[in-house]
This record gives structure tokens, sequence and C-alpha cells, in this order.
């Protein structure tokens, strides 16, 4: 086995020239042309469309803005075709983006636009409002405005001096000076930021190199054949600003030509069924809760799955049933990935080269290594579980500006710490048994019981409170909580209301049990596992 330091993907990196990972871009549009890149609804970029308006908004943003490569910027929009014109113009630029979940609330945006320190955000009209309301603890000096029909029906007149309409941008950008990305491969490329073992926020340091390398570990998968390099259609239901659908469906599907269709709102499953029946779709990346969803829904069985040819499931676990049923009823199989946002993020995958085995997810990706170790470190055997321990090109540089997270992420000897509970067995194969983290897996999203529970102690009629994943077979888990008060007439209702209030939506609790009192171990520390254990036992899976 090659030292972790020879990966080969590196040296792919170096024969194609790429430096940044915007010369996938540049790239692209040599190789693809007029092929359509990206569709959102009826509007279609081709590669040279996506390209020159990335390079008249980046030129905008280093010229018109005055934002220099390094600088973060805040990108806070669903699923848009405007959204893939912000990320290639900005790595253009050079800056580094801040991916921005546009369900957030205002508090859990002001943390992450603090934290990453952006100086300018690009943003749904909509949710302007809420940008104004933190905007004076951040700093944020300017904002890019965009509208859902902007490409349509172009505004090109903002509302304040601080703000410069998304065509209005694009506008002044073909009059300004021509920019180049100014970054190297071990530059900065994403402040990508998941929550971590205490809840508080993080921002993961992804290099250009981290990005490029896991983009040449997951096209890898493919066999020689299986997929035609710039004649495929992929739907991507799963919105940008998370780091699967960033890397896979939008980076990788440039690199490779695909034409991806975007959905805006995967919940308005009327709408996706329509885009999947408007477009000869070959390619499918979803999570266990779409699934779900969209077999449930009575128009599924008048989709035409005839050209699928790979699906992919990712970013929560997916449930071995549910599998069963969608080849069933689609004839194509579901392959599961496994990653983090700390490796950008691929680590697994089951592929056409590797049988399917029920309970496992796949072996590692190229110039990955997999470790599992007890909880003195020290590796386990093959079969028996362990923590999962990972080292390639694609982990993540760090925590940013928290060098104490980073050093406890980290073994001595530079392995990633997962966190997770796993199984490799002699050929290879990962089985995740259990997390070690307290996270919660939402579909695909990361919910951290910490996050849950401070908000809910705002509220002056609880007491205490410990927040658990139970499983669920349309969200992969959901959130139970259990309370005990200080006012005696709240009910479950008001509490699941107090939520509503103060958390996104996928954060808030399926189910609320009040009880007198909390499991807590002889210092008074409350006992989470005791709860989930025992909320797992009633859900059926103890």
């Amino acid at each position: 086995m090659t030292s972790p330091g020879q990966y080969q993907v590196n040296s792919q990196l170096a024969e194609l020239g790429h430096r940044s990972i915007y010369d996938i871009l540049a790239r692209a549009r040599q190789d693809y042309g007029n092929k359509p890149a990206f569709s959102c609804g009826t509007d279609t970029l081709s590669f040279i469309d996506l390209d020159d308006r990335a390079d008249q908004l980046a030129r905008y943003l280093r010229h018109g803005l005055g934002l220099q490569p390094g600088d973060r910027l805040a990108i806070l929009l669903p699923n848009l075709l405007q959204y893939t014109i912000g990320i290639f113009a900005a790595l253009k630029a050079g800056l580094v983006i801040v991916n921005t979940n546009p369900q957030y609330t205002a508090s859990e945006a002001c943390h992450q636009f603090s934290d990453s320190g952006a100086k300018a955000v690009l943003v749904l009209d909509k949710l302007v409002p809420l940008v104004r309301k933190v905007q004076a603890e951040t700093d944020i000096r300017h904002l890019i405005v965009t509208s859902l029909d902007d490409l349509q029906v172009p505004q090109l007149t903002a509302n304040s001096s601080d703000e410069t309409r998304f065509m209005q941008a694009l506008q002044l950008g073909t009059e300004l000076p021509a920019v180049s990305p100014e970054r190297n491969p071990d530059d900065l490329a994403l402040l990508q930021y998941t929550g971590g073992t205490t809840g508080v926020s993080k921002g993961a340091m992804l290099t250009h190199r981290n990005i490029l390398c896991n983009v040449l570990q997951a096209v890898s998968i493919f066999k020689p054949g299986e997929v035609e390099y710039g004649n495929e259609v992929r739907v991507s239901p799963l919105p940008l600003y998370h780091i699967f659908a960033f890397t896979a469906n939008c980076i990788a599907s440039v690199f490779t030509g695909f034409h991806s269709v975007l959905i805006s709102n995967p919940r308005d499953l009327d709408g996706m069924i329509a885009d999947l029946k408007r477009h000869p779709f070959t390619l499918l990346t979803g999570i266990n809760s779409l699934f779900v969803s969209l077999m449930a829904h009575p128009e599924f069985d008048t989709i035409d799955f005839s050209r699928l040819k790979w699906v992919n499931s990712g970013g929560a676990p997916l449930n071995t049933e549910i599998a069963k049923r969608w080849l069933a009823r689609t004839g194509s199989v579901i392959r599961e990935g496994y990653g983090l946002t700390e490796t950008s993020p691929v680590v697994v995958a089951s592929t056409a080269n590797t049988p399917y085995r029920e309970g496992y997810i796949g072996k590692a990706v190229i110039d990955t290594f997999m470790q599992t170790v007890d909880d003195d470190g020290n590796p386990t055997a093959r079969g028996e579980p362990g923590e999962l321990l990972i080292k390639g090109p694609q982990v993540m540089l760090g925590y940013w500006q928290r060098e104490d997270e980073t050093a406890k992420t980290f073994s001595a000897d530079g392995w990633l710490k997962t966190g997770d509970v796993g199984v490799i067995d002699e050929e290879g194969f990962l089985k995740l048994v259990d997390r070690k983290k307290d996270m919660i897996l939402v579909s695909g999203f990361n919910v951290y019981p910490n996050d849950i529970e401070d908000a809910v102690m705002r509220h002056p009629g609880i007491r205490e409170c410990v927040a658990v994943g139970i499983p669920d077979e349309r969200t992969g888990e959901a959130i139970k909580l259990y309370v005990s008060l200080h006012d005696a007439e709240l009910d479950t209702a008001s509490i699941i209301a107090h939520c509503r209030e103060h958390l996104t939506g996928y954060k808030i609790p399926k189910n609320v049990e009040i009880r007198d009192d909390l499991p807590k171990s002889t210092v008074g520390k409350l006992l989470r596992r005791v709860l989930r254990d025992e909320a797992r036992a009633e859900a059926g899976a103890a």
C-alpha cells in the first residue's frame, strides 16, 4: 500500500494543470462549450454562459466591491442558477466561499457571518431582512441581491446604497478589468460550517486541493464506459450549500460535463416530478427521505426511469428497506456513500466495481486510508468495531480560528477522528454501527443536541431538557425532546411552538416527552445516552 503522502490524484491534478477549482470551469468551457451545464425550472446555462457570467461577477467582486483574494463571500441562496454563477465567480476572484443555509434563523446566520468574517453576501431578496437584522454584528458591508426570476425578468435597481442587484453586478462587471484566481492549490477555497461535538458551529477549512482531489476521487468510482462525459443528465435536488451537493452536483458535474438539473424546492414534489418528466435524466442524487417521499407520490410510477444509470444516496444513512423498494419500482440500484464536511466530503462509496453487500456502505475511494481504533487509540482488528479514522488528500486543514477543536479532531499522527463507530471487514468494506458523537442526522442535515437544548432552555417554564435522535423511515432520524418543567401548565404544543421561534425547521423536535425529572449521573450531569437508548428501544431500534 502506498504511504498516505503519495496520492495519485495529486499527480492527476498536475497533469491537468489545475491549480484552483475555477480551472475546472475554464477546461469545461473548452471541452463542452454550448452544451447545457445547469438548468433550473425553464432556465438553462451552457458551460460558456456559466463561464461568461462568472467572469462578469468576478470582475465586479474584485474591482467593483474591492474584495481581495482570501476575503470571504457568504452565499445565502436556495438552488438557483445564480448560485452556480456565484460559486465560480468567487473562485475566479480568489475569494473564499461561505455556504450558508437559507433556512437559518437570524442567530444561526449571524454566527456564521461573524465567525467567518464575510465581507459581502450574495442573497435572495426575500432574505435581505434577515441579513439586515444581524448585519451590525458582522463584517458584511455589501449585499448582492437576486430574485427567483432574475434571469427572466432582470432587476437592475437596488434599494440601498450598500446593495447591488445581481444582474446589475453582471452588467457593471463587463466594463471592469479582467481577473484571475491568484490562488494556489493549498490556499483556502471554502469555509464549510459544521457543528461538532460541542454544538458550536465551526468552519471546516477546505482548500482548492481538497476539493479538486475529492472530485477526482468521486469520479474514479465510474467504470470505463459506464457514463459518458458531456452527455449525462443529473437531477440534483440536494442543496448546494450542503458539502455533498457542492462537490458532487456542482464542481464534479462541471468536471464531467454533466447537465445538472437543479431542484430549488425538493419539498415541492409536484414540481420535482415535472422536472423528472421534462428532462431525459440518467443520473439522480438524493437522500433516504427524498426517496420515501417520491415513492409515496401518486405520479411516481408514471416517471420514465428507463435511461437511469446511477442513483447516489449521500448525506444521510440509506434505509435498506427503502433501497429495496426503490429497486423494485425503478429497476435501479441506489449506491450509498459516506463522507463528512471535514473530508470535502466523499470517503467511501458503493460502486459498480464493488459487489453490493447489505448493511455495508462500500469501500474507500482512491487515495483514502481508513482504520478503526478503540477508546485508547489502539487499532482494532478487522471486523471489530472502533472509531473510524481517515487520511487522504480530501481531509480539511482544520477548523477556522479554532486550534483547540482542530487538535481534538486529529490524532497525534495526523488521522482525522470521525466520531463514527464503524467496522471494516477483511475486504475493506465499511459498515457504520453507531456514532460516537451525539449528532443527529435529519434528512442529511447535522443537528447537534446542544443547539436544540440551548434554544429550548430560553423558555422560562422549562427546567431541564435533553434532545436525542430516534430512527425515522422518512428522514433517517428525527428529534425527540425530553423536558422537565418549572411551569406545570406548559404543554408539548407550547414547547414546539417555542422551538419554531428559535430553530430552523429540520431542528424542531418531532416528539416531546415531559417528565418529572431527567436521569443524571452522581455528579449531576444529564445522561443523554440513557435517554437516547431508551428512546431507540421504544422505537424498535434497541
